[in-house]
């Protein structure tokens, strides 16, 4: 599909809610419309496939691409997020795999995070930086608060969209995010378990940061596929054994993803600080 026919539908294409994962979250359902959607950052991790749950229009966005072939550190978060964008989404939900760094968050725990620590290297994690855009705009430098990095209504939806069905979640905790693609040391997972951190992923930084900077609501949904190497003994953390409990969950995840989805408020009525990030500051560029 060409550029100009990509955009000219994405325009036609609408949605209130976008959720970032996997494609087991979207594959099974009716009608779902697949669009490329361009950015001035370049292209997202795939297409957006447009479907709806419980009355709703969700955009579905591969955080990986559809084959699972970007690794963490190579994805165009940019991309992925002013895509969601401009094509109406205005709250995001976010699931993903994370190792456990406290013994009681073994494998098949979904944990809810409210906090957040950034320990990666080498990502594009913000759209103020002062450099010229494609079609000549230039950003401001801003500074945007991320001192609470999750939507609580998002939060409340999730949570209780877990309860429902009988998955009882964790309340609160903090996502640590390393760059990756390698899983940590047992010196580093240790270190993180110390200082209190609860889960380790690779994928929630820059998601959570850039959303705010397009004032978007951002719920990030983690699931435990393993202890962290320094919070088990044996050898450590395997691909395999991650791949093999997120696809033992992952039925039970997309059950509550959805019923999250209808939890939601409409987008009107939202009426938290994400919608008012950017309140004040002169960005020098225009939002879709």
């Amino acid at each position: 599909m060409a550029n100009a026919e990509s955009a000219q539908q994405a325009v036609t294409e609408h949605a209130e809610i976008g959720v970032i994962g996997g494609s087991g979250f979207y594959s099974f359902l009716e009608n779902v419309t697949e669009v490329e959607v361009p950015t001035p950052y370049g292209s997202p991790s795939d297409s957006l496939f447009f479907g709806e749950i419980a009355g709703r229009r969700v955009a579905f966005l591969p955080r990986h691409g559809r084959s699972h072939h970007l690794p963490p550190h190579r994805i165009n978060y940019r991309a992925n997020l002013w895509a969601l964008r401009s094509v109406g989404v205005r709250q995001v939900l976010a699931p993903c795999a994370v190792g456990g760094l406290r013994p009681e968050y073994g494998p098949g725990t979904l944990l809810v995070p409210d906090q957040l620590v950034d320990r990666t290297k080498s990502r594009a994690d913000t759209y103020y930086d002062g450099e010229p855009l494609p079609e000549g705009a230039v950003p401001n430098v801003v500074h945007v608060s991320l001192a609470d990095p999750y939507c609580p209504s998002g939060r409340s939806a999730a949570l209780a969209a877990a309860r429902g069905r009988e998955w009882e979640p964790v309340d609160g905790g903090t996502l640590v995010v390393i760059e990756g693609p390698r899983f940590g040391t047992r010196a580093e997972s240790r270190w993180h378990a110390a200082m209190g951190w609860s889960v380790v992923g690779m994928t929630g930084h820059p998601e959570a940061a850039l959303a705010r900077e397009l004032e978007l609501c951002y719920t990030s949904m983690t699931l435990v596929t393993d202890l962290d190497a320094g919070a088990e003994a044996g050898e450590g953390v395997s691909h395999e054994e991650v791949l093999k409990v997120f696809a033992a969950n992952v039925d039970r995840l997309r059950g509550v993803l959805f019923d999250a989805v209808a939890g939601l408020r409409a987008n009107e009525d939202r009426d938290c600080l994400c919608t008012k990030a950017l309140e004040g500051l002169e960005t020098g560029i225009e939002l879709p």
